[in-house]
């Protein structure tokens, strides 16, 4: 894959995700600022972007979107299915709920 084309693969990913950001909050304030694991004041920025402003920010060649599994026990848990995967889930959702949300500094 040459440069032009994982620009556009990270554009296409970072215009998906603040669409479906901005959906999200539009359905359920508090439960998309839990599952985006942002901020109430970051969610009300995302809400109020114009169109253009999401293109414009969905053009950067850096991904929008992260991984939130720092810690290697959370990512083992969403990802052993051995276990119970409905008890692993809740309880890597409870452990990612203690995590401080995420600040977009502007």
């Amino acid at each position: 894959m040459n440069t032009n084309q994982l620009h556009e693969e990270i554009k296409e990913t970072n215009l998906s995700y603040m669409l479906l950001a901005q959906q999200m909050i539009r359905d359920d304030k508090a439960s998309a600022i839990f599952r985006l694991g942002v901020s109430e004041e970051l969610a009300d920025l995302i809400i109020g972007l114009s169109p253009a402003q999401l293109l414009k920010m969905a053009a950067s060649n850096m991904l929008l979107c992260r991984f939130r599994f720092d810690e290697r026990l959370l990512l083992n848990m969403v990802t052993d299915y051995n276990k119970d995967r409905m008890m692993s889930q809740a309880h890597a959702t409870i452990l990612m709920a203690g995590q401080p949300a995420e600040a977009l500094a502007l």
